[in-house]
């Protein structure tokens, strides 16, 4: 976020890129970050394990910084300064490039790092344990209220350095900051509970899929005691369900999916599949509606951190002689979701508790609130830039800032800010828990595409 947040104004400003190029690339590196979230989910659950690609995709992201670090301090790399009475020179694509190069050597560790940091956290946690299992739904808001703790440094203190001292010591302590806490993270690997990897989650998919294709033609038996079932422990077995019951054709049994010979041959599992893994791949499906409800949220989410961030550079910044960095408003939309996690772990949960007898909202209803308040954030946001236009249109087009406070910001950065703390915490406790066991992580990975495709949303909205 320390570097996300701050971004824009640096392609503005140092790279000289027109404003709607400069939030496309914004965009785009932060779309991609998520998106990559698919594949280090694949290799955590199928080859890795959470912790191995925590560590390893940590390290590429501080990697990453460090060559931003350097990117942004050499001259060579930049356009010459511009005055009022020059013609801005572009960044070259020379110069673009190794910009380039550092975010996206960041996204890749942003993408393996994020999709497993959380469900490495829950397997700390036994579901089983009837004492452990309470605190593993707190893990969840108290996870993101540090994340955004984090966050809240990035977006005052490290906007300020990147502002007002250099952005390339702004970027070093990025990337000081995750050496350390890649440093901290392996101090604890005695202390870690490990999950075993069940193999490629996606391989368990396409075996259930083209078996059910491959039989088509072949009637569902009414009695589901009669579907392929291993031996696997009990507690380990999902029981059958009715929805999705083509997928169920994959667990009848057939003479051919034995080689011919069933009492000698294990079954192909291309051609036959235990009810477990149908049922495994129906969870992931059951998935996906809520997948696609929350995407435009995060839309307006990549609207906050890049078209509000431009909006606040063109209006009155001062307090008292004291210039706010435009990307330090995001303080605002930071401390929304801290106050946010804050007051729903210290009073509602133990309201609800206390007169309804439940342990707070469900994920369900965490996602449709956070919808509710982005909703009425978006409002404040187009109220607050109908005024701005319309003082723009007053003043003419000479003036550099307006005179129109940027507290008018404040509004919509709250309600997004709320919005996403019941939003991220429900999507990402739904995603964790309503997802088969060896799919978690390519689960969370999946959640966080979310965001990659309503970045990829906003970046639309820019073009047009």
């Amino acid at each position: 976020m320390g570097i996300a947040v701050n971004l824009i104004t640096y392609l503005i400003g140092t790279m000289h890129l027109p404003s709607a190029t400069s939030a496309n690339t914004v965009t785009d590196f932060m779309g991609t970050s998520f998106l990559l979230c698919l594949l280090g989910g694949f290799l955590a659950d199928s080859f890795l394990g959470r912790y191995k690609t925590v560590a390893i995709f940590a390290s590429i992201q501080t990697l990453g910084t460090a060559l931003l670090a350097i990117s942004t301090h050499l001259p060579q790399l930049r356009p010459p300064p511009c005055h009022s009475q020059t013609i801005c020179k572009q960044a070259t694509t020379s110069q673009m490039a190794m910009l380039y190069a550092s975010l996206y050597v960041i996204a890749l560790g942003t993408g393996g790092l994020k999709s497993s940091v959380s469900g490495f956290g829950t397997d700390q946690f036994d579901e089983n344990d009837e004492n452990e299992k309470p605190q593993m739904n707190l893990f969840f808001g108290r996870f993101f209220f540090l994340v955004s703790l984090g966050t809240l440094l990035a977006v005052t203190g490290l906007v300020y350095v990147q502002d007002e001292v250099g952005r390339s010591l702004g970027y070093g302590i990025c990337s000081i900051s995750m050496l350390t806490a890649i440093l901290i993270f392996l101090a604890g690997t005695k202390r870690y509970r490990y999950k075993r990897t069940s193999g490629s989650p996606i391989v368990h998919i396409l075996q259930v899929i083209v078996g059910a294709v491959k039989k088509r033609g072949v009637e569902v038996p009414k009695d589901v005691n009669l579907l392929y079932e291993t031996c696997l422990d009990q507690s380990l077995r999902i029981r059958h369900s009715d929805q999705f019951k083509f997928l169920d054709k994959a667990a009848i049994i057939r003479k051919e999916d034995y080689g011919g010979d069933s009492s000698n041959m294990p079954p192909n599992p291309w051609t036959l599949s235990s009810v477990t893994k149908v049922e495994e791949v129906k969870m992931m499906i059951r998935l996906l509606p809520i997948w696609a409800t929350t995407i435009i949220f995060w839309t307006t989410y990549a609207q906050m951190i890049t078209f509000s961030v431009e909006q606040a550079s063109t209006m009155d910044r001062n307090i008292r002689g004291f210039q706010i960095p435009a990307g330090s408003l995001t303080v605002f939309f930071v401390l929304a979701i801290l106050i946010s996690l804050a007051a729903y772990d210290r009073l509602i949960i133990p309201f609800m508790k206390k007169w309804f007898g439940k342990p707070g909202f469900t994920n369900l209803q965490r996602i449709g609130i956070g919808l509710f308040l982005s909703t009425l954030g978006m409002a404040a946001a187009a109220l607050a830039e109908k005024k701005r236009l319309s003082k723009a249109k007053e003043v003419g087009q000479n003036a550099v800032v307006l005179p129109l406070s940027v507290f008018l910001l404040i509004p919509q950065f709250f309600f997004v800010g709320a919005g996403e703390a019941f939003i991220y915490t429900g999507q990402l406790d739904f995603f964790i828990t309503q997802s088969p066991k060896g799919m978690k992580t390519m689960s969370t990975g999946l959640f966080l595409t979310t965001l990659s495709l309503g970045f990829s949303s906003a970046a639309c909205s820019f073009r047009l």
